[in-house]
């Protein structure tokens, strides 16, 4: 069995998809499109402009960057349905979600552009510049972190926000509190701590305001029962509906993104091939960490849809 895996936030750089746009018709009609949906007052750039050309100040400003990884992951998915490689289960890094909403057939891909610049603005303006943080925690378990942060918390809010893997989990919340959290879990036997260079404290309570803006807009699109299952990052469960898809979507933005679960949950359900499909391998080195022995492929240029031909015709054969 084949999944799809969507890339998230941190992902993008100048020029991702620019080979794809001028080598594959769908890829550019996905730009093209994106373009209409992003298209904004008094100002004449589109963004595929700024995506293919920055600079990179413009494309990481959060309404832009989430729109952007979206278009490019799409781009490549298209490029992958022309090709008749179609997956069994579907799954994304937190913005990637919508990624793979799209690709399962949850969502229009106009109305996920708008939605993720909405998201991406709605959690920018959630929690005021310095007062939130996030650390990725390595070397320490889910239950050494939990509990550094239970005990770090003091009122704050602080608590897990990616669980992406054994030994990799991030942490966010109130900066003080994620600064007493990083040095607890230190202490207890974690390895190292490391502050992430992020412009809000992500995927933890302090969200929640961006969630009570954002669910009200997802809930008044017009959506589908999925195509193929969607392995939500909330629960690491599949969603086989339009609602509780979306519910999902909503309830993601202020809980921790469960991705070492996803995978676990994909290789028990008979995965035994997976895709990255978007900017960057970050997704790929993860899940060859947590599921060692599948096949990994990833499609971010022209060049690798070779390797994800051979590896999904193999994966069909079996």
């Amino acid at each position: 069995m084949i999944a799809f895996l969507f890339p998230g936030q941190g992902s993008q750089k100048v020029g991702m998809g620019r080979s794809l746009a001028e080598a594959f018709p769908e890829a550019r009609a996905v730009f093209d499109e994106a373009d209409a949906a992003f298209a904004r007052e008094n100002d004449s750039r589109t963004l595929s402009q700024i995506i293919f050309d920055g600079p990179d100040d413009q494309l990481t400003l959060t309404e832009h960057q989430q729109p952007a990884i979206l278009t490019m992951s799409i781009a490549a998915c298209r490029v992958l349905e022309a090709q008749g490689i179609r997956p069994d289960f579907v799954a994304g890094h937190s913005l990637g979600e919508y990624s793979a909403n799209v690709a399962a057939g949850t969502l229009g891909f106009g109305d996920a552009v708008r939605m993720v610049r909405m998201r991406g603005r709605f959690m920018q303006e959630a929690v005021p510049v310095g007062v939130g943080a996030m650390a990725a925690i390595l070397g320490g378990d889910e239950a050494l972190v939990r509990t550094a942060c239970d005990e770090a918390a003091q009122g704050e809010v602080v608590s897990p926000a990616n669980i992406n893997g054994p030994g990799q989990i991030a942490i966010a919340g109130h900066a003080g509190a994620v600064a007493r959290a990083s040095e607890l879990a230190k202490a207890r036997g974690a390895r190292k701590a490391v502050p992430l260079p992020v412009s809000a404290p992500f995927h933890c309570a302090l969200m929640q305001p961006a969630a009570q803006r954002l669910g009200p807009e997802l809930r008044a699109l017009r959506v589908s029962d999925p195509r193929v299952p969607v392995v939500a990052n909330v629960d690491a469960q599949e969603k086989r509906d339009a609602r509780s898809a979306i519910d999902a979507l909503v309830q993601q933005v202020a809980s921790p993104v469960r991705w070492h679960d996803v995978v676990r949950h994909l290789a028990s359900a008979g995965v035994t091939t997976y895709v990255e499909v978007g900017p960057g391998t970050v997704l790929s080195a993860l899940v060859r960490r947590i599921h060692q022995d599948a096949h990994v492929v990833h499609i971010e240029s022209p060049e690798d849809l070779g390797a994800v031909v051979s590896a999904c015709s193999i994966s069909a054969e079996k």
